[in-house]
C-alpha cells in the first residue's frame, strides 16, 4: 500500500494496463541520448486506486545501474510519483545497481524540481539533443514544450543508490 487506498505493484514488460497507460501520454516510445527506446517492453511499478491505474515507472534495470525511462502520475502532489520513484529505486539498491539515472528535457522544469528534491543530481546537458533527434528520429517532437520554453536539449539525472 502507498497510502490509503493506493496500491503499489509491479508489471511485467508487456502489461496490457501499463502500455494502454502510456500509450494514452504519448510515453510508449522514449527518445534519449540518440536512440528510441520502446518502454512497453520494460517493466514497470504502477499505483494503482480503486482499481484505476493513477501512476507509472518504467524502467530498465542493468547489473550496476538502472534508468528510469518514463514516470507519470495522473494527479501531481499525492504522492504517486515519489512511491514509484522510491519503489524503483529500492529495486535497483537490492538488484546491486549504484545508481539510478533519467534523461529529461530542459523544458520539464516541474521533473527537475520533482527529481532534484528526491536526492537526483544533474550530470549532464546534451545541448541540441533533442533538436537532433527531432530531426533523425522524431519529427513529432514538438518545437515547444512546457511553459512555451523552446525544446532543445536533454539533460541527464543520477542518484547514487550506494550509501
Amino acid at each position: 500500500m502507498v497510502d490509503g487506498m493506493l496500491e503499489l505493484r509491479t508489471a511485467p514488460a508487456g502489461d496490457g494496463a501499463v502500455a494502454a497507460f502510456l500509450e494514452e501520454r504519448g510515453m510508449a516510445i522514449v527518445a534519449r541520448r540518440g536512440e528510441l527506446v520502446d518502454a512497453l517492453t520494460r517493466p514497470a511499478v504502477t499505483v494503482v486506486e480503486d482499481g484505476d491505474l493513477v501512476g507509472v515507472l518504467s524502467y530498465d534495470l542493468g547489473r550496476v545501474e538502472c534508468e528510469i525511462l518514463t514516470l507519470f502520475a495522473a494527479r501531481q502532489w499525492t504522492g504517486v510519483g515519489s512511491a514509484l520513484l522510491e519503489a524503483v529505486t529500492d529495486l535497483a539498491s537490492a538488484a546491486g545497481c549504484r545508481r539510478c539515472w533519467l534523461v529529461t528535457t530542459n523544458d520539464n522544469v516541474d521533473a527537475l524540481r520533482f527529481y532534484q528534491r528526491r536526492g537526483f543530481r544533474l550530470r549532464a546537458v546534451r545541448c541540441g539533443a533533442v533538436d537532433e533527434t527531432r530531426r533523425a528520429l522524431k519529427p513529432a517532437i514538438p518545437l515547444t514544450g512546457e511553459y512555451g520554453i523552446p525544446l532543445r536539449d536533454e539533460l541527464e539525472l543520477e542518484r547514487d543508490l550506494v550509501r
